[in-house]
């Protein structure tokens, strides 16, 4: 173990994973995760009474933020992962302060800011929420580590509520793709990252927008492997767990959230109201 890092020995392997998002954009990360650890339990929380979190004040995303956490502590979990990108750079440090290095925190920027700041990119495109975009945290993350790399981001508020209304391939979310990505700050890149967990929903529709110009980054795949790292690292695998179990739970239940969730994750899924 490296010299000053977080002693997770009280952990077991059987703890669940936490989960959280603003809605149902964090199933796409724990879609990922329950693909490539398949023995692993879980716990969702979908604030989706607070959606979408793009919209939200830095003050709001971090109250919501603090208590959803300090909910999964309380559920037993040994890692928390926050599948959503405005809760990442609006209230890391938050998560961090609750968790006080009692189980490891992964978040859906840093791996996927560093992945692309140490492969060959030059021109980076960044679509997100405006409250991620405000913080520039995407931007600032890959020049930390990579110095040349361009890094142009564009706010595409309108993305969010069309997915969580469901217009999946749909003359409405053609239009609003085509306008965001026509956008001159995007004219010259070669790589796109979806800096939503809402917007791989829409990843077929994007990349044909563009062809085969532009390299589109699946970060939930990212995410979900940076999470097996760690807990390979501290012997958290749960490796033997035959029968997995997922509970989800919401601050409002949506009809949308449930028909998602169940197209992932089967027809058997409960959703829990859980107001916080």
């Amino acid at each position: 173990m490296k010299k000053n890092s977080p002693d997770y020995s009280h952990l077991k392997a059987q703890q669940p994973i936490g989960i959280f998002d603003s809605g149902v954009g964090g199933l796409t990360v724990a879609k990922e995760i329950k693909r490539l650890l398949p023995n692993e339990n879980f716990i969702y929380y979908g604030d989706t009474k607070h959606l979408p979190y793009g919209e939200k004040s830095k003050e709001a995303i971090k109250g919501y933020v603090t208590k959803i956490t300090q909910f999964l502590l309380e559920k037993n979990c040994k890692a928390i992962v926050i599948a959503c990108n405005s809760a990442t750079a609006n209230a890391l440090k938050e998560v961090l302060d609750v968790v006080a290095c009692s189980v490891p925190v992964i978040d859906v920027i840093n791996p996927v800011a560093e992945k692309v700041a140490f492969e060959l990119h030059n021109n980076v495109g960044v679509i997100a929420t405006k409250a991620t975009v405000a913080t520039g945290l995407y931007k600032k993350t890959i020049k930390k580590h990579n110095k040349f790399i361009q890094v142009d981001e564009l706010a595409t508020p309108l993305l969010v509520p069309a997915i969580e209304e469901g217009f999946k391939n749909h003359p409405i979310t053609h239009a609003i793709i085509y306008n965001y990505l026509s956008n001159n700050k995007l004219k010259d890149i070669e790589t796109l990252i979806l800096g939503c967990t809402h917007y791989p929903l829409l990843i077929d529709e994007i990349k044909q927008f563009y062809g085969n110009r532009v390299r589109v980054i699946d970060s939930p795949n990212i995410v979900a492997n940076e999470l097996k790292q760690i807990l390979e690292r501290n012997n958290l695998l749960n490796s033997k767990n035959k029968q997995p179990e997922y509970h989800f739970y919401l601050s409002d239940l949506t009809k949308n959230f449930e028909k998602i969730s169940k197209k992932i994750f089967g027809n058997a899924i409960q959703l829990e109201l859980q107001i916080l």
